[in-house]
């Protein structure tokens, strides 16, 4: 099956791969403390912007200890 001009076959793993880092992300967001900016803002970065907002969040918002 094709969708665009993709093949299934490698759209799903990469929409996986996105799901599971977003779940991640939030996760750790809820879990940390303290972050670099409000956590809420971290949030909409996260959701809003999903294909990169959480690579976001990791290298930027993550307070390091």
């Amino acid at each position: 099956m094709d969708v665009g001009g993709i093949g299934f076959g490698i759209l799903l793993p990469i929409l996986l791969i996105q799901l599971v880092l977003l779940v991640v992300a939030i996760v750790d967001l809820i879990r940390t403390e303290e972050t670099n900016g409000p956590k809420w803002v971290w949030a909409l970065v996260i959701l809003a912007f999903s294909f990169i907002g959480p690579i976001v969040y990791f290298i930027f918002g993550r307070r390091n200890t």
